[in-house]
């Protein structure tokens, strides 16, 4: 079982659409996939569950069914319960992908969190609360025989955050081009070393924690450029300059940082994946325009829209038609990258 978290502190770079995308589309060839939604606006556990969303957090035999709850027993000092896994939602259209929902109110464990990250030593509970998410995702993947995971992050330097993509075998970075993503690029070269020196000076103190942390160093796939517009085939000049300055930034200033820590994979299996060491760009996706609200109204991904839920006809159908395609094929592509690349 591999985890895949996608992060950038950066907001509205498609993070949720891109984990959601990724997910459907590697267990629409044929693996088990859960999607974990650790942003308190669960955005993913909406666009999942559609309307069904209320209900399940209103239901006696469902609310509980969630992220915060599910390590609830670790933060509770009361609690003698150990984490166990809870039946997940499962797609309807897509049976080979489930959903670890999340839940508003999971920031209130941050302070604990910070605590432990910073004190472990100080209270032998704390050393618990870490390894805790890692302990439910890894019960709810043996319960359901998962392959893969792909983690949605809130856009944020949270010690949520910052757990989650330690306890992680790799991560995407999602991005747009714009000038603050170029800001962004910059700022996680520095953090997410950090971030790995922290846990290698620190994890013999969650040593004979009842969860303790895994020893794996997430190491980086690659990055997803989007949300742009395109004109005959390709990004418009305005957002090509910012694609290229994106690109510039990982190769001579991330990925240099990333290697220094073993965060990267070796060059080889770069190679095998497809994946162009030139500028470690996964796939570029474009804005998905009129496809974007029937993906969200239908609770799919813009590949999986049947030709009734485009709701059009005559060349308006075509062109849906075409663009359904073009994304089938990318997001095709963009998975087996990614697969390929983990089993190196």
């Amino acid at each position: 079982m591999k985890k895949i978290v996608l992060f950038n502190h950066k907001g509205g770079v498609s993070k949720t659409t891109s984990t959601f995308h990724i997910g459907w589309k590697i267990a629409e060839l044929g693996h088990k996939v859960l999607l974990v939604d650790a942003d308190p606006q669960c955005n993913l556990t909406a666009l999942f569950l559609g309307d069904k969303f209320d209900p399940y957090y209103e239901s006696e035999t469902t609310k509980k069914n969630n992220l915060k709850d599910g390590v609830g027993v670790a933060f509770d000092s009361s609690a003698i319960k150990a984490i166990e896994a809870f039946d997940c939602p499962q797609s309807t259209r897509n049976n080979s992908l489930f959903l670890l929902p999340g839940h508003m109110n999971i920031s209130e464990y941050e302070s604990q969190l910070n605590f432990a990250m910073t004190a472990p030593l100080a209270f032998p509970a704390l050393k618990n609360l870490p390894g805790s998410f890692n302990d439910l995702i890894t019960k709810i993947c043996e319960k359901y025989g998962i392959e893969y995971v792909f983690i949605d992050l809130n856009p944020g330097l949270s010690a949520l955050n910052r757990i989650l993509f330690l306890c992680s075998d790799a991560f995407i970075v999602p991005t747009n081009p714009d000038t603050f993503s170029l800001m962004a690029l910059n700022s996680l070269s520095k953090i997410l070393p950090e971030w790995v020196d922290w846990k290698n000076q620190h994890i013999a103190d969650f040593s004979g924690a009842a969860y303790p942390l895994p020893e794996s160093i997430p190491r980086f796939i690659g990055e997803i450029p989007q949300r742009f517009n395109v004109r005959n085939g390709r990004a418009t000049t305005q957002f090509a300059i910012k694609i290229d300055a994106l690109t510039e930034i990982i190769i001579s200033v991330l990925v240099p940082s990333l290697r220094k820590k073993g965060m990267l994979f070796p060059e080889e299996a770069y190679d095998a994946a497809g994946i162009d060491r030139s500028t470690y760009c996964l796939e570029e996706i474009k804005d998905f325009l009129t496809l974007a609200p029937k993906s969200f109204g239908a609770n799919v991904p813009v590949f999986a829209l049947t030709d009734e839920e485009l709701e059009a006809t005559g060349m308006v159908l075509e062109t849906a038609q075409t663009n359904r395609e073009i994304f089938n094929q990318l997001y095709t592509r963009l998975a087996n990258k990614i697969i390929t690349l983990l089993l190196q």
